[in-house]
């Protein structure tokens, strides 16, 4: 059962402390054994690359058949269905029609000086794109990854996924054609974090690495950062759900419990303003729990690190979230725009009764990438700036340079760096 707290016991500070800040994830100490697979990776390259995937994912690959062919990609996307082809068109076709209006533009402009500046912007050349294997299929996470990058503008979009036994998931292949994945390899774990960094005979480097992954994908992403960009580091999911009582108790613990299947560290918690409909939440929640084919797991999810708050007034609600800065804040009351306007910190927001959380998981359009474990109070979720960089541009003529330079020249020569003065001076003394 999640806890209880209520913003008039005494001890609610401390018990929100405990709430806000339990440990949800489970170190593992895997940075030394994550670099020391790199480091084979970067010395004996494919041979190392295989030798890894057949002995952790005895996927039965050899050099040859790292890669998958199209013939390969085609026949797997045949064992497709057409309703679920037809959903993997409808999410991408939403999901590209959003990002499309994220693309920034460039400016340029001329100052009173006479000195142009600006700025454009270009995508990368390639990323690679990390898609856990084994049991799991997130096809909606390929989607989410890949078609921000095509929109940006991305020429070679690469994936690497576990084999697991040999086989990869037909929906991840249906997901990876449609949002343009240029190349795709049956490696995982930190040896294919490794080839996306540093190359091999057979897999180019790529400029940037994106995708959730194990807590060794996580330490390889960490180690190969510099190398390359990353995404970020995601820890578990998290829900945050601020409701009254004219919601439908059902709707809200499915709501909850959404989040709690992904994974027993998951976290979810509800706040409201009335006591007994926490209360119907609740009782939903667990009568719920007992039909979930993921049931031990939410189960889990819930038990430990599950939370319900009781607040006198929901405008108090939005001062916890913020504490939280949940990954995905849902918005269930009457007035959803007025207590979106106290809200600062959330990776995604869902306005109104009808706007669950799984919506944005698959086919809404914005991306699903968001920020965990209190980030969202400094970064936000994956969008076509990730696969973009700015590069400032500068033209000064003469007239600029004339009334700029000995200001220039003053700050270099504070700073003791001659050569700059030099350098500017010496354009001050050309007659054009």
């Amino acid at each position: 059962m999640a806890r209880r707290l209520n913003t008039c016991d005494a001890s609610f500070a401390q018990d929100f402390e405990n709430l806000l800040f339990a440990k949800r994830e489970v170190e593992e100490d895997v940075a030394a054994g994550a670099r020391a697979i790199i480091a084979d990776v970067r010395k004996r390259g494919d041979a190392a690359l295989v030798e890894l995937t057949n002995k952790y994912d005895h996927a039965g690959v050899t050099v040859e058949t790292l890669r998958l062919t199209a013939d390969e990609i085609g026949a797997s996307v045949t064992q497709v269905t057409a309703e679920r082809l037809g959903a993997i068109e409808t999410a991408a076709t939403r999901i590209e029609a959003y990002h499309r209006r994220q693309l920034p533009a460039g400016e340029r402009f001329t100052d009173e000086t006479g000195a142009e500046l600006g700025w454009r912007w270009t995508s990368v050349d390639s990323v690679g794109l990390y898609v856990p294997g084994g049991t799991a299929a997130y096809p909606s996470s390929v989607l989410m990854n890949a078609i921000p990058a095509k929109v940006a503008g991305v020429k070679r979009i690469v994936i690497v996924t576990p084999a697991t036994g040999g086989k990869i998931n037909p929906l991840v292949l249906a997901a990876a054609r449609r949002g343009g994945v240029s190349e795709i390899y049956r490696i995982g774990g930190a040896q294919a974090v490794a080839a996306l960094a540093y190359g091999t005979a057979t897999i180019a480097p790529v400029d940037k690495i994106v995708g959730p992954g194990n807590a060794w994908v996580a330490a390889a992403k960490r180690e190969v950062f510099g190398q390359v960009g990353i995404d970020s580091i995601a820890g578990p999911s998290e829900i945050l759900v601020i409701a009254d009582n004219q919601n439908d108790p059902e709707w809200i613990a499915a709501d909850l419990l959404s989040q709690a299947e992904h994974d027993a560290s998951s976290q979810s918690i509800l706040i409201t303003d009335d006591a007994a409909f926490a209360d119907k939440v609740a009782a939903a929640a667990q009568r719920q729990i007992a039909i979930l084919p993921r049931q031990e797991i939410a189960a889990k999810s819930w038990g430990d690190y599950g939370g319900i708050i009781v607040v006198d007034r929901l405008a108090e609600a939005a001062a916890l979230s913020d504490r939280f800065a949940p990954e995905h804040l849902e918005l269930a009351v009457a007035d959803p725009e007025g207590l979106l306007a106290l809200v600062r910190h959330a990776g995604a927001i869902f306005l109104g009764r009808h706007t669950p959380e799984a919506m944005g998981d698959y086919i809404a359009g914005p991306n699903h990438v968001l920020p965990t474990s209190r980030t969202a109070r400094f970064s936000s979720g994956l969008s076509v700036l990730d696969f973009m960089k700015r590069t400032t541009i500068l033209s000064l003529p003469p007239k600029a340079m004339a009334q700029l330079g000995p200001e220039a020249i003053a700050l270099a020569e504070a700073e003791g760096l001659e050569a700059h003065a030099r350098s500017i001076s010496a354009r001050l003394n050309r007659k054009e």
